[in-house]
């Protein structure tokens, strides 16, 4: 028997300061469905995720809830697995950074790393951001603030140990540069060189003193490691490796990863410190890091002040698992963030699941128990085109959803499925069986088409089973037959001639009535606001309308006015921070067939790497200016509040670059 290729995926561990939201469970449900996939590719897969559990914030939030840390992150790590498990996700290994022997081997790392000149003792001094756990310069705020997170930073002094980050820059440069395949999409590659590596790397604080909750240094009691050097090490002392040269058999099969799957707010930590931290080592990097985009709710970041935080377990509860699934998966682009509301989940499950997947299985199902008592036969009775059509594009689905899979492509790979179940019921419209019923005469054509119709849902269920696998699982079962391996997908009539379906089909997805959907996340969204205005010693307030604002009246214009400023939607493809300024961003927006230069004054309120790939409102026609040295050719639109904060306008529904705003 030939020994399986081994494939090792892994996410990024979840933080457990608290209970995730919907878009951070995004990124657990795409590992799954990739190490899903590729076991029915044959593959011998080994997929890793788990809880980073140590740091200042973690302490923090552990005196606040009066426990220890301990105590603190027992509690929220089993709160995260259980979500993993409601998701039904096919990990095989949960890793805590709190496990011994990942601790073990941290010290371990730590003090070869000290030993060989890697790292060194020193003192930092700057100003310090607590939620991002980060020191930061002057020049490097934006306002006075993290560029990170936009909160306030404090002035901090202490002794730490230090990593040389600039001895192993040049290296990496070069590896990337090699290896295109290391970094992607490939604007996160991009943003990598340009913003961090090609301007110079400083060294990288690797211990701390001021708090005690972090992974004690053995040979200097005083300082604990500091996150980025436990916590991105837990991929390797997840599968077993050892720092004195005595790494598990597991460790030498699986390493290096084919891919690390995280989010793009931390593609710097695992492109740059990961690597450069395994050059250290000896050991190779990491095939692939892939930093996929974010699920946001209504295009803005979730609160729970404000009422729109979607959990994971609500959304579960209300419209089933796989649904959630589905639509995480299928609504999210390659490279661009994507958007999440009850109300568009709700549609999507109306439309692709209950019409197209859920009503084309209980059709068949229940035709084939009218005409034939639920048995499903073959006849041989056949419309060339019709019929050759269908098979052609239900054969073909593999191939096509194969090469979608291969670039992380996962939506593409998906709505190639779904059109597999709209031939389907295209084909229905096609032959009509209901007409064919009626004449006896096209008793075995009818048979035929019925079959067919069989063998192409199970081919589909057979490609969704990783995706969706309660789903294509509940199919198979319902057509009395099992999913099939991706070998055979290419073969059109395997289902056995002459199996009898089950006489009473289940409703795969129940169409959803929107006033439901609605009152549901009204409730929700009370609660929620209940508990942050409780949380905050502010009960009562929490049903307080957001405050309007009144600004000051302009002259009035003419249509005429108006007419001469010409608005057009934008797609952000590149952006960067303008050197000679604090407060401005460079974005290259594709309009059209053309792409204009547009500087704006919000990096206080976006970071360059969040404007990728954001949809715009732009003023094209303004007279081109020179702001900080720099080129603008156009104005990105903006709301503002009575506070100064900023928010991009962007279209409602999706629109293409360059569509008339008017």
């Amino acid at each position: 028997m030939q020994q399986r290729k081994p494939y090792y995926i892994t996410t990024a561990i979840a933080y457990t300061s608290g209970k995730p939201h919907i878009g951070n469970n995004y990124e657990i449900v795409l590992a799954d469905s990739i190490a899903r996939f590729k076991r029915k590719e044959g593959y011998d897969v080994f997929f890793q995720t788990g809880t980073d559990e140590h740091g200042q914030k973690i302490e923090l939030k552990a005196q606040e809830a009066g426990v220890t840390p301990k105590e603190f992150v027992d509690n929220v790590a089993g709160v995260i697995r259980g979500l993993c498990d409601l998701l039904n996700i096919s990990y095989d290994k949960f890793i805590r950074t709190t496990d011994s022997d990942h601790e073990r081997q941290v010290q371990k790392i730590f003090k070869r790393l000290y030993e060989q000149g890697d790292i060194y003792k020193g003192a930092y001094e700057g100003l310090y951001c607590t939620p991002c756990e980060s020191f930061w310069t002057e020049s490097q705020l934006v306002d006075g603030k993290c560029p990170d997170c936009g909160r306030e930073v404090k002035p901090a002094k202490e002794e730490a140990y230090f990593f040389r980050m600039s001895k192993y820059a040049d290296r990496l440069i070069r590896h990337i540069n090699e290896h295109p395949e290391f970094i992607q999409p490939v604007s996160r590659k991009n943003e990598m060189m340009n913003n961090f590596l090609l301007p110079g790397l400083q060294d990288l604080c690797v211990s701390r003193t001021s708090f005690k909750w972090g992974i004690p240094v053995d040979f200097d009691d005083k300082h604990v490691v500091y996150v980025w050097l436990d916590a991105l090490t837990n991929y390797i002392t997840g599968i077993g490796y050892d720092a004195d040269g005595d790494s598990s058999e597991q460790y030498k099969k699986f390493w290096p990863a084919d891919l690390h799957l995280i989010g793009k707010d931390i593609i710097r930590f695992h492109t740059i410190y990961w690597p450069i931290f395994l050059m250290a080592l000896g050991e190779p990097l990491p095939k692939q890091v892939f930093g996929h985009p974010w699920l946001m709710m209504s295009g803005g970041k979730m609160s729970k002040s404000k009422g729109n935080v979607i959990y994971v377990d609500d959304m579960v509860d209300f419209f089933g698992v796989d649904a959630v699934r589905y639509y995480v998966l299928h609504e999210m682009p390659y490279d661009n963030d994507g958007n999440v509301t009850w109300e568009l989940v709700a549609e999507r499950t109306n439309s692709d699941l209950a019409n197209v997947l859920g009503n084309l299985v209980n059709r068949t199902i229940s035709m084939s128990n009218k005409y034939f008592g639920g048995i499903v036969s073959d006849k041989g009775v056949v419309s060339e085109d019709v019929d050759e059509d269908l098979k052609k594009t239900v054969c073909g689905a593999y191939g096509k959803v194969t090469e979608k899979m291969e670039t992380l492509r996962v939506a593409d790979a998906l709505t190639e499925i779904f059109a597999v179940f709209k031939r389907c019921n295209k084909y229905i419209d096609e032959t009509q069986p209901w007409v064919l019923a009626k004449d006896p005469a096209q008793a075995d054509r009818l048979s035929t088409v019925l079959y067919n119709l069989v063998e192409g849902i199970v081919i589909g269920a057979s490609l969704l089973e990783p995706f969706m696998p309660a789903t294509a699982q509940s199919i198979a079962s319902q057509l009395n037959t099992s999913l099939r391996d991706f070998e055979q997908l290419a073969q059109f009539g395997l289902y056995p001639d002459g199996n009898q379906v089950t006489d009473t089909p289940q409703i795969l997805f129940a169409r959803l009535d929107m006033k439901e959907v609605e009152k549901r996340e009204e409730e929700i969204a009370a609660a929620q606001m209940a508990e942050a205005a409780k949380s905050a010693g502010e009960q009562g307030d929490a049903a307080k309308p957001e405050a309007a604002v009144d600004m000051e009246a302009k002259p009035e214009i003419t249509y005429e006015d108006f007419a001469k400023m010409q608005f057009q939607v934008g797609e952000i493809i590149s952006c960067e921070a303008v050197p000679k300024s604090k407060k401005l961003l460079c974005s290259q927006v594709k309009i059209g067939s053309q792409v204009k230069q547009i500087v704006s004054g919000i990096r206080s309120h976006y970071s360059p790497e969040e404007m990728v790939g954001k949809k715009v409102m732009v003023l094209v026609n303004l007279k081109p200016a020179t702001l900080a040295g720099v080129l603008s050719e156009g104005m990105l639109l903006c709301a503002e509040d009575a506070e100064g904060n900023l928010a991009l306008v962007v279209p409602e529904k999706e629109m293409p670059a360059g569509a008339e705003i008017c």
